[in-house]
């Protein structure tokens, strides 16, 4: 099988290192990719989706993965599909639960999926109204795509309102905040879980949990994320069980009787409050450092699992996870998230020590290459040092000793990822 992932992060990087080792999977595209991903197929720079629909179409692909959010809500999966190609992912209308925070939001209140009280508005006043009857903190969010950072927790009414009005003045997000959604604020423990969906079926993967600040402790300003480690131990069958009944359910039946069946990744942010698990948002695909812990875990092929999705068989495909756990340490280059930093060479060190060798690796993310082949340090996450054992400690333990091989000028990560875990 020939398949085309599109993406250029750690989230591609992973997913096209779980098919490399595929068995049914013979050549991989990405597009566009990054510096490291030519290691494991071709890259390929086609931004316009119709010209990459043609590629796929003239080369035989006969399955592409879509990573990240954009491409979908922009209708990649509609373009592909009116070529009969196979693609994983929603279509531009089911991408809304992610790409505006209002339809979702409002889609949870129709279905009667539990979620924090809230207001969607365009208007100040109103919105100052709301903003009155909440306790502080207050989570003020902009309607839009934001690249993950369209989500402000204020800590006084007076900071949210601020808030609303920076995003409603296009100061803040542009037109991605013309729109706001307030809302109170939930006093729990986060989780990312995820669905795989084929529109009426549904697998779920081991739930995950991110760490978000740049900071240990959960300090300093919200990232895209510093690290994940799955599965956690901070859900039961019990979490399980309401999720599945009073959201994955619900959910896709909601979908479908609104005429938009939801085929892809179901990403669902978890605040879990006294036991009880409400929704704070839905994403439409994979989460980026989520994902480099999943693929480890996944004992089942991956090419037949995001296959029999995208063409509503899965329930024909019996997918199973290995009883292991996955540590990702996220390391960033000196300026992130504040701004861009100066590019930095790689330096990788040989391993020798057979046991880290066989049960870590690194995914690789904002890189890029030079003519003679030297990784550098490009984005602001630069790469994910992923450690995998038999328990939380032993996979955190080796994710760190491989972060301790890895070199490169002002790189930074954080050195508590699963401590929360750990102290359970």
């Amino acid at each position: 099988m020939k398949v085309l992932l599109v993406g250029s992060g750690g989230r591609e990087y992973s997913i096209g290192l779980a098919l490399k080792k595929d068995p049914k999977v013979d050549e991989i595209y990405f597009a566009p990719g990054n510096g490291a991903t030519d290691e494991l197929g071709e890259n390929i720079l086609i931004s316009d989706y119709k010209e990459l629909a043609n590629f796929a179409k003239d080369n035989g692909v006969e399955l592409t993965i879509v990573g990240p959010e954009a491409p979908l809500v922009d209708g990649i999966v509609d373009i592909f599909q009116e070529q009969g190609l196979t693609i994983f992912g929603p279509s531009a209308k089911a991408s809304q639960l992610e790409g505006s925070k209002i339809f979702m939001k409002n889609f949870l209140a129709r279905h009667n999926i539990p979620t924090a009280r809230y207001i969607e508005t365009d208007s100040f006043e109103k919105a100052s109204e709301f903003i009155d009857t909440l306790k502080a903190p207050i989570v003020v969010k902009a309607d839009g795509l934001c690249g993950g950072k369209g989500v402000i927790i204020a800590l006084s009414s007076d900071e949210a309102k601020e808030a609303v009005k920076g995003m409603l003045s296009g100061e803040a997000f542009g037109e991605a905040g013309n729109r706001v959604v307030v809302e109170e604020f939930l006093d729990g423990y986060e989780l990312s879980v995820f669905a795989i969906c084929d529109g009426k079926d549904y697998v779920v993967l081991p739930a995950a949990q991110d760490h978000k600040r740049l900071l240990n402790e959960d300090k300093g300003p919200n990232t895209g994320g510093m690290g994940a480690y799955a599965p956690t131990p901070l859900v039961d069958e019990s979490i399980y069980k309401k999720l599945d009944e009073r959201v994955i359910r619900p959910t896709l039946k909601g979908m479908q009787d609104e005429g938009m069946p939801f085929t892809g990744v179901l990403f669902m942010g978890v605040m879990v409050v006294d036991g009880e698990p409400y929704i704070l948002e839905y994403n439409v695909r994979f989460g980026d450092p989520e994902c480099e812990e999943l693929m480890p875990l996944l004992k089942s092929s991956p090419s037949e699992l995001f296959y029999k999705a995208s063409t509503s068989r899965l329930s024909e495909v019996k997918i199973e996870f290995y009883d292991r756990y996955a540590v990702g340490v996220v390391m960033a280059s000196k300026n992130y998230p504040y701004s861009s930093s100066e590019p930095a060479e790689i330096i990788i060190d040989e391993i020798y020590h057979e046991d880290l060798a066989q049960n870590s690796h690194i995914s690789f993310a904002g890189v890029s290459k030079d003519e003679d082949g030297k990784l550098y340090a490009t984005g602001g996450r630069v790469l994910v040092c992923v450690g995998v054992g038999d328990s939380i400690k032993e996979a955190r333990d080796r994710a760190y000793m491989l972060v301790g091989q890895v070199h490169f000028a002002g790189k930074q990560c954080r050195t508590d990822i699963a401590y929360q875990a750990l102290k359970v």
